[in-house]
């Protein structure tokens, strides 16, 4: 069988529009998809990295060396740039204690000097808020960033960095 030249035509324009129409879009989707899934689960990871070093290190009141911490390790991330120059505003630490009478846990304050055995909370909370995710392709659309629900991490102080038998502790 011989096809006329209109028919093979129309097979390759079908193509075009079913690939133009369909399969483009789901392919971009999916990749799409799997990049916020893969900024979610390292925000997640950070906010416990962040809790973890909190955990192990000095307390100081605004968590600075926390701070600090996190700005200088971000995980690979499609927008690395938004954590490395976050302030408080999208990384909070907050530290609490027992109250003894209670039992509840409240705001951790101290007036002895920041990084020493008189100074050790019970619990630190990291908190990750506000975070969008701002995608180039997005962007290039014109669609707003995605906002990415606020994590928290909370650990118990396992150290504070602090040898109680020497004194000193590791800010």
């Amino acid at each position: 069988m011989k096809r006329s030249r209109s028919e093979s035509g129309q097979q390759t324009m079908e193509f075009v529009i079913l690939y133009a129409g369909v399969l483009m879009p789901i392919t971009f989707a999916i990749i799409f998809t799997a990049q916020v899934l893969w900024v979610w689960h390292s925000v997640i990871e950070f906010a416990r990295d962040g809790a973890h070093y909190a955990a192990t290190h000095c307390w100081q009141p605004a968590g600075e060396n926390v701070l600090e911490y996190m700005r200088n390790h971000v995980p690979l991330t499609a927008d690395r740039g938004q954590f490395q120059a976050a302030g408080q505003e999208l990384i909070q630490v907050q530290y609490f204690s027992r109250d003894s009478e209670s039992g509840y846990l409240v705001e951790f304050a101290c007036d002895q000097a920041e990084c020493s055995t008189l100074c050790v909370p019970d619990m630190v909370t990291v908190k990750i808020r506000g975070y969008e995710y701002r995608s180039a392709f997005l962007t290039r659309l014109g669609l707003p960033p995605i906002a990415i629900p606020d994590f928290r991490t909370s650990l118990p102080i396992e150290s504070a960095g602090c040898d109680p038998e020497q004194g000193q502790c590791l800010p």
